[in-house]
């Protein structure tokens, strides 16, 4: 049955960034179909009431607090997954952002910051769970991109230039580790988050970033997550090394407000 495809019963993912937003809505849904769900996160409190979701819900859950900037936490979530749960079949991405800066402001340091914290964090994480998967034969990850990757604005030039990075990582591991590993992202645009939950406060910016978006409203974590699960899934077991926009089809940015470049 073509649903059946969607399921991960008895499968075991790791979700970094679960404790809120789009992270959080992610690990909702593979536990809702079927994961054993390690939620990962800096903020033990955030991934405890997102594993507590899980739970409630009927599903499987454990917590895992991480730094995905420390290379020591990131092995550790790895191997700790592994021995508590037995596998990693299912690695997700999410952890990453970058604060808005002009180019003129952007120093050395940020910019290896955005690098490190967007792209670099995803491969040796990728890296870490790839010997398991390529072991047991099979894997798949999704990486949470953005579609500031493909698109222009100002302020964006060290999160932009990270996460086109992510993009083409994407596709390099996803050709390098097939058949058995898939590899996939997901360019996000505009979603309600606690990072653009402010913003979309201010005087008639939530109507213009409407406007600028064909399906005419500001996306959820919801939409997001239901995208990673089909990624994750036997669903989508003939695609590998892709970059899937999920934007409302905006086709260019969405954001209205022009940060002066200089």
């Amino acid at each position: 049955m073509i649903l059946g495809r969607f399921r991960l019963d008895g499968q075991v993912a790791v979700v970094t960034g679960a404790g809120r937003g789009i992270g959080r809505a992610i690990a909702l849904a593979l536990g809702e179909a079927g994961a054993t769900v390690v939620c990962a996160a800096r903020t033990a409190i955030e991934i405890e009431r997102t594993a507590a979701a899980i739970v409630s819900a009927g599903g499987r859950a454990s917590t895992a607090p991480t730094d995905v900037t420390s290379p020591a936490a990131r092995d550790a979530l790895i191997a700790n997954t592994i021995a508590e749960h037995g596998a990693v079949d299912v690695l997700v991405n999410v952890a990453g952002g970058s604060p808005p800066l002009v180019a003129l402001a952007t120093d050395d340091a940020a910019l290896e910051e955005a690098f490190r914290f967007n792209c670099g964090a995803a491969f040796a994480l990728s890296r870490a769970a790839a010997p398991h998967m390529l072991a047991r034969g099979r894997g798949s990850i999704v990486n949470i991109s953005s579609a500031m990757s493909h698109v222009v604005d100002s302020g964006f030039v060290a999160y932009g230039a990270a996460k086109a990075a992510l993009d083409h990582l994407t596709r390099l591991l996803g050709y390098e580790w097939a058949p058995k590993i898939r590899v996939n992202a997901i360019a996000v645009g505009a979603v309600e988050t606690d990072a653009l939950t402010p913003f979309l406060a201010m005087d008639g910016l939530r109507a213009a970033m409407e406007a600028k978006t064909p399906m005419a409203r500001i996306g959820q974590p919801e939409d997001i997550a239901a995208m990673a699960l089909f990624l994750a899934s036997p669903g989508a077991d003939w695609i590998t090394g892709k970059v899937f926009e999920v934007d409302g089809g905006a086709p260019g940015s969405t954001w209205p407000l022009r940060i002066p470049g200089y």
